[in-house]
């Protein structure tokens, strides 16, 4: 299986992805030049940067995760959504104002979309976005009724000399989402030279400006005074999570289980870590810094600085990939959860293997020797 390297193009040889087609056959969708019905956000693809294209993003439903989770919807459920989920294409500029609309509106607008011809099933998968199942060029676009935008969103899209990154931390105190800040930013709503941003872009960009700005509080704070273990698991996905004393030091250790989405015969791990200031864009991807601002948000609630070691193990019950909003949401209900407070670093580990299931994860953490070390130079 060449998943990790394939993810969805064929590579491994089969007649069909078996992927593609468990969401294909979810498509109740038919073929159509036209649509009329809700555009509850955007999308803005990559492709070809800057010349890119994007649109609204059409479905009589939500494209909010935190809706899909308080309904308990399954995951056949919301690769169900996603896959009669269609996506418009068009240079961006011929629809400037169509899709900022639709971006800056706290409810769904409703649109009346003519395609180029009839949209087709065209899904991709790249672990950042949820994937959608149609998309189709767009001749026109016109949206029904009027955008219902909230006092905060209203003042901050206005402001044309705040920067993006304040921009974001202003929302998130406002009370903005950061589903809500990432769909401002993809519309390129947001900051002093503004510009449309892939949406891939902006999910991760908007996860690592509120993380990056809650480490600057974090580190006011004083550490903790006992490690405590967090877990919690969402479609297969299990975070589990250490916070040991310590100022902040972020770790995070990916384990992809064999014949699992993105991995073949043998199991695939990666890792990656941080001081305060992060080197370089993370090898795990989105997920690093989905999962960091989880955690940053946990310790800005109990106003303590801890050292951080997240484990993420993926089952093959997470058989389609939905984007990293599932990293954030796991890792959200894994510090919601009650922790197992413990008397050492040593008792943390233990009980982080049992959960996570293995204890091998251990020789792939750099911090848990730093932290040893540390601990016995600082008991003479």
């Amino acid at each position: 299986m060449q998943c990790i390297r394939c993810k969805g193009k064929g590579l491994c040889g089969l007649a069909r992805c078996p992927i593609t087609s468990r969401f294909r056959a979810q498509a109740d969708v038919k073929p159509s030049a036209s649509y009329q019905g809700s555009a509850p956000s955007v999308f803005v693809g990559s492709f070809g940067y800057p010349d890119i294209q994007g649109g609204p993003l059409m479905i009589n439903d939500s494209d909010h995760p935190p809706d899909w989770l308080g309904r308990n919807l399954g995951i056949e459920d919301i690769v169900g959504i996603r896959a009669r989920t269609i996506r418009g294409k068009s240079p961006l500029q011929r629809f400037t104002g169509n899709l900022q609309e639709i971006a800056l509106s706290s409810r769904p607008l409703d649109v009346d979309v003519a395609f180029e011809k009839p949209v087709t099933f065209a899904i991709t998968f790249d672990g950042t976005v949820a994937p959608v199942g149609f998309s189709g060029a767009v001749r026109n676009l016109d949206v029904i009724g009027s955008a219902l935008v909230g006092r905060v969103v209203d003042r901050i899209t206005s402001d044309v000399d705040i920067r993006a990154t304040d921009a974001c931390v202003e929302l998130s105190k406002g009370g903005s989402d950061v589903y809500e800040i990432t769909k401002l930013m993809t519309a390129g709503l947001l900051g002093k030279r503004r510009h449309f941003v892939p949406t891939r872009w902006a999910i991760t960009a908007v996860d690592d400006t509120l993380s990056t700005a809650l480490k600057k509080e974090i580190a006011r704070f004083p550490t903790l005074d006992e490690c405590r273990v967090f877990s919690g698991e969402i479609f297969g996905n299990r975070i589990v999570c250490i916070l040991a004393p310590g100022d902040w030091r972020y770790e995070m250790i990916e384990i992809w289980g064999r014949r699992t989405l993105w991995a073949g015969d043998t199991e695939v791990i990666v890792e990656d870590r941080e001081a305060m200031k992060k080197q370089g864009y993370s090898p795990i991807s989105g997920a690093y810094y989905s999962a960091r601002l989880a955690v940053c948000e946990y310790l800005k609630g109990i106003r303590h600085s801890a050292r951080v070691i997240v484990l993420r193990h993926i089952s093959s019950d997470y058989w389609a990939p939905l984007g990293t909003w599932v990293i954030r949401e796991a890792a959200r209900k894994a510090m919601e959860s009650p922790p197992a407070f413990c008397e050492s670093l040593d008792d943390a580990v233990a009980v982080a293997s049992a959960r996570i299931g293995f204890d091998y994860w251990q020789q792939h953490s750099t911090l848990i020797p730093e932290m040893r070390t540390q601990r016995t130079l600082f008991s003479f």
